[in-house]
């Protein structure tokens, strides 16, 4: 990084910090069971990278929604865990994250094969654009904040990182230690797994809704190597050998049953 750079940084993180003040910062932090177990390193790096989130998304609450700061710091620390070890430009590219009090109807038009247009009329607890905003549901956000492996904005940041190729198939772009073949192999496997089971009527290690596309298991796959990672890995280990190469991270090492307490971030 150069002096110039570190030097805007450091300004920008000290305007967010009186911004955001240290005890709202540590009661959200203290909300989010997920960061349990990081090296106080990463915790830094974290809370840092939360900040200069919120400076770079505009965040818009509708239909009457008042967000505090703990609720923008809430969203920002998930949203901003899948990059940790990524960086923030994985996000570049969008700017809006607009928050609903509950479940949603976009009302997005989409165009089929055919060319005929279509109105999205399903209700949503997220959604993510190409190049557009993040949409949540604070309802669902804060249903989230249990480790059961249901995550709406890990889910919704995993489609923004699935979108940087201009598709969301399962496959973001990977890095150059990385193999395509091994990504798919492993990701396919399970994906078709979790379908056969779900046609089967049985019980699903991951949430069903996984088998809706090879884009909607990866999501799902996200909200489960962060949140119940030895689930994940116990069931698919090559799918979570695959995101640990991806993110770059290993949630198995730290959020171990009975695990270390939450860190706190840093409160200067």
């Amino acid at each position: 990084m150069g002096i110039l750079t570190a030097w805007w940084r450091s300004r920008i993180l000290a305007r967010q910090r009186r911004r955001y003040a240290p005890a709202e910062r540590a009661a959200a932090w203290a909300a989010l069971p997920l960061l349990a177990g990081l090296p106080p390193e990463q915790a830094a790096r974290l809370a840092e990278l939360a900040l200069l989130f919120l400076r770079d998304k505009t965040f818009e609450p509708v239909q009457g929604l008042v967000l505090t700061a703990r609720m923008r710091l809430i969203i920002a620390l998930q949203a901003c865990l899948p990059i940790l070890e990524l960086g923030l430009d994985w996000y570049r590219g969008w700017y809006a994250v607009i928050v609903y009090p509950e479940q949603f109807v976009s009302g997005q038009e989409y165009m089929d094969a055919d060319g005929l247009v279509w109105v999205d009329d399903q209700v949503k607890s997220g959604e993510a654009w190409e190049r557009g905003p993040v949409i949540l549901s604070w309802a669902d956000v804060a249903a989230g904040l249990e480790l059961d492996g249901y995550n709406v904005v890990v889910h919704e940041m995993a489609h923004k990182l699935d979108l940087r190729d201009g598709v969301a198939n399962g496959r973001p772009p990977l890095h150059a230690d990385m193999a395509g073949g091994a990504w798919s192999q492993a990701l396919s496997a399970a994906f078709a797994d979790l379908g056969r089971r779900l046609d089967a009527g049985r019980d699903t290690p991951l949430d069903p809704y996984g088998a809706e596309s090879p884009g909607e298991f990866f999501a799902v796959a996200s909200e489960a190597f962060f949140e119940t990672p030895a689930l994940l890995d116990e069931q698919y280990p090559a799918v979570y050998a695959q995101l640990r190469a991806f993110y770059r991270q290993d949630p198995l090492v730290r959020l171990r049953p009975g695990g270390a307490p939450v860190n706190g971030c840093d409160q200067n």
